[in-house]
């Protein structure tokens, strides 16, 4: 597998991700763009753009802070992310600057290119589908639903899968439903699969309840989801 950092810009922003993609294989595949949860682009993430690229797709994991700025405290991270989320321009011009870059690897089909994300990257994400991004699907896990700018009618051209807890405090259940009228209005291609027993950050290894107990890793969970990414991207990809 060959990985290396990748440095782009988001206008005056410097950014530095990281690439993954099987150097053995030949010949253009899917891109996937994986964005990070609220603390940046860390282990978590860059192991998702491996575990990517041995499904046999180039990954690409965006830094959306700037600098591989990783942050620890819950009120900087929450901060950073108001900034990019409540400011929808803003928020999804840092995600296309990623999605560019993806889109430059010479590795890429560009026809087939999707995007996944995980917290603050699901919600991400789903500000690319709204946004109309040319990506054949998106995925969010335990991504936050809400948004300031609803997708039109027509607008979202990508098939739209949202994985969540259903006992995560962070995603209710009336933010769900907010979500599906949505993406009913907007004649969306959308699925939503909620988790039992299951709260927030359930994919991440490090999430282990210490700095909130509703943000803890379920590994059966964990396993569902991906599954449902291998599935998703196989027909999106077709």
């Amino acid at each position: 597998m060959k990985t290396q950092d990748i440095s782009y810009r988001d206008g005056a922003v410097n950014l530095n991700g990281f690439l993954a993609y099987d150097e053995t294989k030949t010949g253009k595949r899917p891109g996937v763009l994986v964005i990070h949860e609220a603390w940046g682009l860390g282990n978590h993430a860059k192991e998702r753009a491996k575990m990517l690229a041995g499904l046999g797709y180039v990954a690409f994991a965006a830094d959306m802070f700037g600098d591989r700025k990783q942050v620890s405290d819950m009120n900087e991270a929450m901060a950073i992310i108001t900034d990019l989320l409540g400011n929808p321009a803003k928020g999804r011009a840092r995600t296309r600057a990623a999605l560019t870059t993806l889109l430059a690897q010479p590795q890429v089909d560009a026809s087939r290119v999707g995007a996944i994300g995980f917290c603050f990257g699901g919600s991400s994400v789903l500000e690319l589908a709204r946004d109309g991004g040319d990506v054949k699907g998106v995925i969010s896990f335990h991504g936050g639903l809400q948004t300031q700018a609803p997708a039109q009618k027509g607008a979202v051209k990508a098939k739209v899968l949202v994985c969540t807890g259903a006992d995560d405090p962070m995603i209710p259940a009336a933010a769900v439903n907010t979500f599906e009228e949505e993406m009913r209005n907007a004649g969306a291609d959308w699925q939503v699969i909620t988790y039992g027993g299951t709260v927030h950050s359930f994919t991440n290894p490090e999430a282990n309840g210490s700095i909130n107990p509703a943000i803890l890793y379920n590994k059966r969970t964990d396993e569902r989801s991906w599954a449902a990414l291998k599935s998703f991207f196989a027909e999106a990809f077709a």
